[in-house]
């Protein structure tokens, strides 16, 4: 967590944050418009900081790259030491989501990434198993057989519905790329699905880094709203279960 500290303490560091919280998925050209008196190499090892802080990650479109940013560290840090001093469950999904969350991004894709202690298939069998994704997917069950074209089905306890949807694409213990159709609520389910990409990359310390992509959603849309802040706690919640064998404390919430 040290590196999230260090990349916030700066001011210029905190505004680009805040340019990307208010619009996801910016390019440098754009972000160096935020900071007028600091050259573009400036800018650039800003972003590098925080990139290799873990709070943006980027993407190549063609020839651009954009920025994203990544609240799942700060996420981390909530979980750790400031949910214990706020109200229970509510007060505590408020003040995160009004601080750290981007809720109110224009871009329609979500990515987050975060590394975690831990060899790929290790992170590959908590996304795919159904008794793993229970301790951290808002208790739902995964069933799939993970084939091209085969039906995923998020359930809960009872055996209602919470999410399906269709394997895309998919390179077993590195990709799954799914439909992703939420059946939680109607006015989310009349949304239709969205795209979601899971990936992950082995790093050179034998750990993963785990990114989520999320395509399709509506900006401003009850959907967009849900997604900002559940995948949040969803990417956290795999990561603290891998790393430490125990789920973190349930909310009572549904992505």
């Amino acid at each position: 967590m040290a590196p999230a500290f260090r990349a916030l303490s700066d001011p210029s560091r905190r505004l680009l944050l805040d340019r990307l919280f208010e619009r996801d998925g910016q390019t440098l050209g754009e972000l160096c418009a935020y900071l007028p008196s600091m050259t573009r190499f400036g800018v650039m090892r800003h972003l590098g900081v925080l990139e290799e802080a873990g709070l943006v990650t980027t993407r190549r479109e063609g020839r651009e790259k954009r920025h994203f940013l990544n609240p799942v560290p700060i996420r981390l840090v909530h979980d750790r030491w400031i949910s214990k001093f706020a109200e229970p469950v509510v007060g505590a999904m408020a003040a995160i989501k009004t601080h750290l969350e981007a809720e109110t991004m224009s871009s329609p894709d979500h990515v987050y990434s975060v590394y975690i202690k831990a060899a790929p298939d290790r992170v590959w069998r908590a996304i795919t198993d159904g008794v793993e994704t229970e301790q951290y997917y808002y208790g739902t069950r995964v069933n799939s057989d993970w084939s091209k074209g085969g039906r995923i089905v998020y359930e809960y306890p009872d055996g209602s519905v919470a999410a399906d949807g269709e394997v895309l694409e998919i390179d077993p213990g590195r990709l799954v790329t799914m439909s992703f159709h939420a059946r939680w609520d109607p006015e989310v389910d009349a949304a239709g699905p969205v795209r979601m990409t899971w990936a992950i990359e082995p790093t050179e310390d034998g750990s993963s880094k785990l990114t989520v992509t999320t395509a399709g959603l509506v900006a401003g849309s009850r959907m967009a709203e849900e997604f900002s802040g559940g995948i949040v706690y969803i990417v956290s919640g795999l990561k603290t279960l891998v790393e430490t064998g125990a789920p973190m404390k349930a909310e009572a919430a549904v992505v």
